[in-house]
């Protein structure tokens, strides 16, 4: 629903649990519509992806809009899966991220969002991005959005999974970059 004065942006994604927080952060800055758009899943860095994911998608839409990458990155991997995230829960489950670790005392890691915007066709991306830091744990939490049941942000007890939407969506690694994302639109 379009909230009067607001400015509308087109969130670029299928997933109906990644719109829902979005529009939820963005309630008084700017009017999120989300567009899927059948987008290849590319390979490199998360600002890599991110950069070219947008400026596909611009492309396709003829106008403005926002992509998101999520990476859920282990230190004792060197960041990996990162950006592969999705395919890694995919392949493994989520017990199997956990034993990807069993040979190793470093459980940490982190959690990375990157969003992209693009004015429109030939424009360049801006990237935000967000991270917070935490343990992977085992699966504790419904299982209904990716990999929130192994990711416990550090300073709490609660898996995201665990975790009500109010108190995740003010400290996620999506939060983070949506707030500079926020900020970029409420100066320009």
């Amino acid at each position: 629903m379009a909230s009067a004065g607001l400015r509308k942006l087109v969130f670029v994604t299928g997933n109906k649990n990644k719109l829902v927080e979005v529009q939820e952060i963005f309630k008084d800055v700017v009017d999120i519509e989300s567009h899927k758009v059948d987008l290849p899943e590319l390979q490199g860095t998360s600002r890599d992806i991110a950069a070219e994911k947008v400026k596909m998608a611009a492309d396709i839409i003829q106008g403005p809009c926002i992509t998101e990458d999520t990476c859920l990155c282990f230190n004792a991997l060197n960041g990996l899966p990162g950006p592969y995230i999705k395919w890694f829960v995919e392949s493994v489950g989520l017990d199997g991220l956990n034993k990807m670790l069993v040979g190793f005392e470093d459980k940490t890691g982190y959690a990375l969002c990157t969003i992209a915007y693009c004015k429109g066709p030939g424009h360049e991306p801006v990237i935000f991005e967000g991270i917070t830091k935490g343990n992977i744990v085992p699966a504790r939490g419904p299982p209904n959005f990716g990999w929130d049941p192994v990711f416990q942000p550090e300073g709490f007890h609660q898996t995201y999974a665990e975790m009500p939407k109010e108190i995740k969506n003010t400290i996620s690694h999506r939060f983070r970059a949506l707030e500079k994302l926020k900020g970029f639109f409420l100066e320009n």
